[in-house]
């Protein structure tokens, strides 16, 4: 942490980028359209999110304005210079540490009361602020109506309107970035009571810092101890006499402060707005606003969420993904025209029987491994982040988080954590890094399990519904075996790690129609990633499957593991589907559908191997997040937990089964 050093003055020159280039911070509240403006003014890709927690890495682009090169910076959310969540602190620390030439402060028109407090703190800190009034267009539907030139003067800095989905502004914010925008002293200010106080401590701080003594006086009062912490160290001797001075405003006005300086905000606030903002007399509803009440409200969301499911998984990423797009792909493409050719081409060419078993044997590299990733696996993850993009650019997914925050609460957790256990349904091992947004630890660790355990990825939910849609009966029981069990060892883990739950809160953005290029670009960038960390590992696999299969410790391996799976009422091949599962998820699953095609399985048993299969032990990829995000101790733990219980939880499903002879 430098921001307090000596030689960072506001007055300095702003850090420049290694490449020379000058630096802009955008900065605002989550889901005020920070990523669409990055986006728009450097032309590189960023996941968009209508969720907070997606943008805890910040991200960096360059854009050229009249020859000038910029470093655009796109920082977490954040409601106030005080930070209280992490994302809050590293949006903080980027925001001061890199002193930026000019910061965006980026607001949805629709709620400009509420988060102008956050830009009257950047002006008071005499940071080069220019204002971005975001949603114009939204707002002027809804009978809302601004006038940007006297907020301009109100406020004593520029002010922009735009509507930065649509494109509306940008040409004025590229002006605003290539010009200079100087800090200025604020055209307001607040009671005298409260400028005394703040003027008796500023008084006292002799050193040299980046934010404005005004702004640190108020910091140091509201309790700040990052900050006074700062404020010691660059102080030295001095620092006695300004904790003395903090220590007793603080004690005089200890019932009161926050409240006295929130109320003071709001009523400058309503001073800037008077005139400036004006509301329609009859609120305007807008239909999607209808659309949002609706899915909040347990008796329409319910339904409605059980309708997004079944036509957004069941149908479009089950059946047509997983059914029709793999059969085109896997069934004609690869196993009917690629891997004859390719394997006549290789024993043409390479002598040696071992090597062409590595490349288009039963475990070769092609005709194993690229065919799973290419035939089976990437068909269904391309339609399940279709629908997911789809769903996350309408907004609906913090609804959703509102929906569900009652039924997790029993579980330990907030509607909060719906963002990664939806995220799971596409990647776990991507999910299990975004726990980390959750606000303890206990709730990370509560998420983590229910993540490894009770929560299949895009490309084995694909597969599993695609093997068990035939019997709807065997969709049905595995549904709810996955259902029960994540409200189980979830309200199980909330009684045993010791802790409470935290409050929830969360910013609800517009429910909006998706705009279809964004959906494309967001959903080619995660088919990219996904797909390069899948190939390797695949080819992996498959090497070191064929060296177990030529030092037959592969079939030692099987033989090793038939007992386990005669318990599970399993025929002996299956054992195959459990070896992939230990390299990927999705390879395992793949493996169980190449068993239901050469008719190896029942319906009672493709039942029982796919909730085994479903529980069983997190990938290879997802596992060595764990412990880079928990620890080794706990992702061992969980490790060991999940396997038992997977295969504990297949016996018991087998003997249920044939009790009752449902299936």
């Amino acid at each position: 942490m430098s921001f307090f050093g000596k030689k960072g003055s506001c007055h300095e020159t702003p850090t420049v980028s290694s490449t020379g280039a000058k630096k802009v911070a955008l900065v605002g509240n989550p889901n005020v359209g920070k990523s669409v403006l990055f986006n728009a003014l450097t032309g590189a890709y960023v996941t968009v999110s209508n969720y907070p927690g997606t943008s805890v890495e910040v991200s960096r682009g360059t854009t050229a304005i009249n020859g000038e090169e910029f470093e655009i910076i796109d920082t977490p959310g954040m409601y106030s210079i005080l930070p209280i969540t992490e994302e809050e602190r590293v949006a903080r620390e980027i925001l001061l540490n890199e002193r930026p030439h000019l910061v965006l402060h980026v607001l949805d028109a629709r709620n400009l009361e509420r988060m102008l407090p956050m830009t009257l703190q950047l002006i008071e800190a005499e940071l080069p602020v220019v204002l971005v009034v975001n949603i114009m267009d939204e707002a002027a539907r809804m009978g809302l109506e601004i006038d940007i030139p006297l907020l301009s003067q109100r406020l004593g800095i520029p002010v922009i309107g735009a509507a930065t989905a649509k494109k509306v502004g940008l040409p004025e914010i590229r002006a605003a970035i290539a010009g200079s925008t100087a800090s200025t002293i604020p055209p307001f200010g607040y009671s005298r009571l409260m400028e005394g106080d703040i003027a008796e401590i500023s008084g006292c701080l002799k050193g040299d810092y980046i934010l404005s003594k005004k702004s640190l006086a108020l910091l140091l009062l509201q309790g700040d101890t990052e900050v006074a912490d700062l404020v010691r160290a660059s102080e030295g001797d001095g620092f006695g006499v300004v904790e003395a001075a903090v220590r007793e405003k603080r004690f005089e006005r200890r019932e009161s402060f926050h409240l006295d300086l929130s109320m003071e905000r709001k009523t400058i606030v309503k001073k800037v707005l008077d005139g400036a903002f004006r509301t329609p007399q009859k609120r305007v509803v807008t239909l999607a606003e209808r659309i949002s009440r609706l899915t909040v409200r347990p008796t329409t969301g319910v339904p409605l969420l059980l309708i997004v499911l079944y036509f957004g998984l069941y149908q479009f990423v089950g059946v047509f993904g997983a059914g029709t797009l793999v059969d085109v792909l896997e069934g004609k493409g690869f196993e009917e025209y690629f891997n004859p050719w390719i394997t006549e081409v290789v024993k043409g060419n390479v002598p040696w029987p071992i090597i062409q078993e590595l490349f288009v044997g039963e475990y070769g590299i092609i005709t194993l491994g690229f065919r799973y990733a290419v035939g089976i696996i990437l068909p269904i993850v391309a339609t399940f982040f279709l629908f997911f993009s789809v769903l996350e650019d309408s907004g609906y997914f913090p609804r959703l988080a509102l929906l569900v925050d009652r039924v997790f609460k029993t579980m330990g957790l907030t509607g909060r954590a719906v963002i990664p256990m939806v995220l799971g349904f596409g990647c776990d091992t991507m999910a299990t890094m975004v726990t980390r947004t959750l606000e303890t630890v206990r709730e990370r660790v509560i998420a983590t399990i229910l993540l490894a355990l009770a929560i299949p990825c895009s490309a084995q939910l694909g597969v599993i519904m695609s093997l068990l849609s035939k019997t709807p009966g065997a969709l049905l029981v595995w549904g709810l075996c996955l259902f029960g069990i994540f409200l189980l060892v979830g309200l199980l883990a909330s009684k045993v790690l010791p802790g409470d739950t935290p409050m929830f809160y969360m910013e609800i953005p517009p429910m909006r129609l998706p705009q279809f290029s964004n959906v494309l670009t967001k959903t080619y960038t995660r088919m990219q990633w996904y797909f390069m960390e899948i190939l390797p590992l695949f080819i992996l696999a498959s090497v070191l499957l064929w060296l177990g299969k030529v030092t037959h410790f592969f079939e030692k391996m099987i033989e090793a593991m038939t007992p386990v799976m005669a318990s599970l009422g399993l025929p002996k091949e299956s054992a195959v589907a459990f070896i992939f599962g230990f390299f990927r998820r999705d390879y395992g699953a793949a493996g169980l559908y190449d068993l239901q095609s050469k008719g190896l399985m029942d319906a009672r048993q493709l039942t029982v191997a796919a909730v085994t299969l479903t529980l069983f032990i997190p990938c290879v990829a997802q596992f060595l997040i764990m412990k880079k995000e928990r620890g080794w101790k706990v992702a061992i733990s969980i490790g060991l937990f999940v396997s038992t219980f997977a295969f504990g939880t297949g016996w018991l499903l087998n003997r249920a089964l044939l009790l009752t002879n449902i299936l």
